[in-house]
């Protein structure tokens, strides 16, 4: 019988950066379910929002542990998940109104029979990296993104587009949400990288490819200097993950749940 493959080696940081008060992204980090959420709507609204749909996650993970479930059956919980999530943040902006129009992304990857299920809403992002070969697994929901896959907008215009934070899709309590929801094989040594866009804001493909290379803690060590060294604009979260055979070794700095 083929090794169980998981999370076997995990490393991460989240900062607030140079230019914001405090932080408004979550993470959850365990062997089988990364998670990163960047919240919007001001310090104390962003924040509740993207903690609670960490919390929702952390939640139903004993139940995606289930050795009995199948990969579809698994598909299914993630893709009900956003429901409860948007539900949640909905139900504490009618409690505070003061919270009204906070909301989060969500960026997920879940790893079970070496299949990995990648939930996703937002612009926080997902890689692959295989080899040498860096891959972005997830799509932005943003406007920008949507006007490039329409051909009206070239991908070295974003920087300058005066939309380039307005996002299509996210976690606000205000429902018809379209979630992306895809499953990918796994193979032994792939790495992992989820991000919120305090990252891709600054570096490129080529540069998160390169720090990738280096094992993890020095990894996520490297994307957060260079981070820093582009000015920091936002608050930024990165996870590297390797897929192996062993129990997760978790390396953690920041703000989030490590399990």
């Amino acid at each position: 019988m083929a090794a169980k493959l998981n999370f076997s080696d995990i490393a991460w940081r989240s900062e607030v950066g140079l230019h914001r008060q405090g932080n408004e992204d979550s993470a959850l980090v365990s062997q089988s379910l990364l998670a990163v959420a960047d919240g919007m709507g001001g310090y104390v609204g962003g924040e509740i929002a993207s903690k609670t749909v960490i919390e929702k996650l952390i939640q139903l993970l004993p139940t995606l542990e289930n050795p009995e479930l199948d990969n579809e059956s698994r598909e299914d919980l993630l893709s009900s998940s956003i429901e409860s999530m948007d539900a949640a943040i909905a139900e504490i902006g009618a409690a505070r109104p003061e919270l009204v129009g906070m909301g989060t992304t969500l960026t997920s990857i879940a790893l079970f029979d070496s299949n990995l299920l990648l939930l996703h809403l937002g612009d926080s992002r997902a890689y692959r990296l295989r080899g040498k070969r860096i891959e972005q697994l997830s799509h932005d929901h943003t406007v920008v993104q949507e006007l490039i896959d329409q051909g009206r907008l070239s991908p070295d215009e974003i920087a300058d587009h005066p939309q380039r934070s307005f996002l299509t899709q996210a976690l606000m309590g205000k429902e018809n949400l379209s979630p992306i929801l895809l499953a990918y094989p796994v193979l032994k040594g792939d790495r992992y990288l989820l991000c919120s866009d305090g990252l891709t804001a600054v570096l490129d493909e080529a540069q998160i490819a390169k720090a990738m290379q280096q094992d993890l803690t020095s990894a996520v060590n490297s994307l957060i200097d260079l981070t820093y060294k582009a000015g920091a604009p936002d608050n930024v979260t990165v996870i590297v993950a390797e897929v192996g055979e062993s129990k997760a070794n978790i390396k953690t700095q920041g703000f989030g749940a490590a399990l």
